[in-house]
């Protein structure tokens, strides 16, 4: 019995879940289940079998969570419970008409030492582990993102061309997976990808919220397409996870989402035999035929009126902006930054950025101050968005509430994390880095903002020994999204000399970062203990540590002058962080090397 045969005439009925099912009847909610495979074999046919007899005409593998990363297990270890796994499977659908699929599960590498590289390494061993067992049918399950998909697809049709490749996404009842990946940006991708054979999701969303965000996608008619969504959503009793149990429900769901064109269905986080006996029952007496609407019927027309972006307009017209970042207050007291603020409108300041709690020391969330600095003072702002104090639902949360606040400008970053974290209960989160912020946002443009999109800028560090590697980084931030860079504070002769060469065979926007001293120590702290910026000696040895005041401020008045003098013609616009917000020190820089 060939598969893809078979889906030309048929629906393929899958079976439901494994772990939470194992989980259910064994009452063991804290060990891999697939170590069961070694340990207790008995009870991974057993709940095969059970599918099978719902009606199941394919089972999936005991192995979602098989990789060395996840179950943390060596190689040897890992091909064992591989192995057995696929041979437990073949045991219990000896003598049926029931396809085997090789499961596998997504490896999570977000706060480790691993790279995707190392992901797809993985990815290789376990579809090789899988294929010596004879394994032609392979599904990549719970998927967060699309990395290494095309590599490994591309890699299981070489070793053998008739391998059928199912792809299966987890996507949050809010179109988006965890990543971040929003369902239409997943259907746009993966239909470009010929190795892979069918795809569709998991995992994530109950049925009901699965079929309204389904029906309104148009791609059935050249696309194998899959359902498996959970049960509904768990609740928590004893610390355990417990689905309702509603098979009835499930099916009639199930059988909506059949009728929409989905030719492979079945079940994930919570259900059961039950629920697919259930929905076997309904497939069968069911007489419908398949509705597919076509792309005129899903459009949505949506009314969006263009927010004026000033700052962008400037920087697009080559007219060299002008952006003053101030730091906002740890403590409730607003004046200081309001009056920056009114400042900057006052002398033709072109934007306003504002930081996010840097070197991870806690301030004001710096889109409610962006937001209130551009309704009362009437300045355009950019927020930074860093990746560490929040998660991503967090973070996109933060990102509409933006958007309607009128902000149309962020720069995103991954965030310095939080020193001592391992000693204090405030951990870094680190769900996103800057490349995958970047891309979220540029999500949000095409889904949610489409008409009225966030300009995106990222950080450029310069000042790194290996510039080119920043330039690849900074490449593959373009790539994402990003229309525009703001560099670190330069000072140093030979980051000037590399970007002006870089600039004279690029076309991309940069802002030059300049940051002005204000004394000795402050020229020996930002030395010594603020990463990414190194002071030349002959600027530091330009004070002197018995300075008052007004003389060392002239004194860093001048050497922010001489900097900017030598790179304006090989930057797009000037990016100056207020020291201590001394604004009035950024506009005398201001008007002795530009002039406003």
């Amino acid at each position: 019995m060939n598969i893809f045969e078979y889906l030309k005439n048929n629906f393929l009925i899958t079976d439901g879940a494994m772990g939470t099912y194992y989980s259910k009847i064994t009452g063991d909610n804290k060990s891999f289940c697939e170590f069961a495979n070694l340990n207790n074999a008995g009870i991974i046919k057993s709940i095969h079998n059970e599918y099978i007899e719902a009606g199941a005409k394919l089972i999936r593998t005991n192995t979602f969570s098989a990789n060395a990363i996840t179950l943390d297990v060596s190689r040897e270890e890992l091909e064992n419970i591989i192995k057995r796994g696929y041979e437990i499977a073949k045991e219990a659908v000896d003598g049926k008409e029931v396809f085997v699929a090789a499961d596998i599960g997504p490896i999570n590498i977000s706060g480790i030492d691993k790279t995707v590289e190392d992901v797809y390494n993985e990815y290789k061993f376990i579809v090789d582990t899988f294929m010596s067992e004879g394994a032609d049918i392979f599904v990549f399950e719970t998927l967060s993102n699309l990395n290494c998909l095309e590599e490994i697809a591309v890699y299981i049709k070489k070793k053998n061309k008739s391998a059928f490749v199912l792809t299966q996404f987890a996507v949050m009842q809010d179109g988006y997976t965890r990543d971040g990946v929003s369902i239409n940006g997943i259907v746009s991708k993966i239909k470009e990808i010929k190795d892979i054979d069918a795809f569709g999701f998991n995992c994530g969303s109950g049925p009901a919220h699965l079929y309204s965000m389904l029906k309104k996608l148009n791609i059935y008619r050249e696309n194998i397409i899959s359902a498996l969504p959970n049960a509904g959503y768990p609740e928590i009793v004893n610390e355990r996870m417990v689905y309702i149990d509603n098979p009835d429900y499930f099916s009639d769901k199930m059988l909506s989402i059949k009728k929409s064109g989905a030719k492979i269905v079945g079940g994930c986080c919570g259900t059961t035999p039950r629920h697919i006996r259930e929905l076997n029952y309904k497939l069968r007496i069911d007489g419908s035929k398949v509705i597919l609407k076509t792309s005129d019927e899903n459009k949505v027309i949506r009314k969006v009126r263009k927010t004026n972006n000033k700052f962008i307009d400037k920087l697009n017209r080559n007219k060299f902006p002008l952006v003053v970042e101030l730091d906002p207050p740890t403590n409730t007291m607003m004046d200081k930054i309001m009056h920056c603020a009114e400042v900057c409108r006052d002398n033709n300041i072109d934007l306003v950025t504002v930081a996010d709690s840097p070197m991870s020391k806690v301030r004001v969330d710096s889109i409610v101050i962006a937001s209130k600095i551009k309704r009362e003072i009437g300045i355009d702002v950019m927020p930074h968005i860093c990746c560490r104090d929040k998660n991503i639902n967090a973070i996109r949360s933060s990102i509409l509430a933006a958007n309607i606040e009128g902000i149309r400008n962020i720069l995103a970053v991954t965030g310095d994390p939080v020193s001592g974290a391992e000693e204090i209960k405030a951990k870094s989160v680190f769900n996103l880095n800057s490349f995958r912020l970047i891309e979220l946002i540029s999500e949000m443009n095409k889904e949610v903002f489409n008409g009225d999109e966030i300009s995106i800028g990222g950080a450029l560090n310069l000042n790194v020994s290996n510039k080119n590697s920043e330039v690849a980084r900074m490449n593959k931030k373009l790539l994402n999204g990003a229309k525009f860079f703001l560099t670190q504070p330069i000072f140093e002769d030979e980051t000037i000399e590399f970007l002006s060469n870089f600039k004279k065979e690029n076309d991309v926007k940069i802002l030059g970062g300049i940051m002005p001293l204000i004394s000795y120590k402050n020229a020996q702290f930002i030395n010594n203990e603020l990463p990414g910026v190194r002071i030349p000696q002959k600027y530091v040895d330009r004070f002197d540590k018995d300075m008052t005041r007004d003389e060392a401020e002239k004194v860093g008045i001048e050497i922010a002058v001489e900097i900017i003098n030598k790179i304006k013609n090989h930057v797009d616009g000037l990016y100056l962080v207020t020291p201590f917000n001394r604004i009035e020190m950024i506009i005398k820089v201001i008007k002795a090397s530009i002039g406003i």
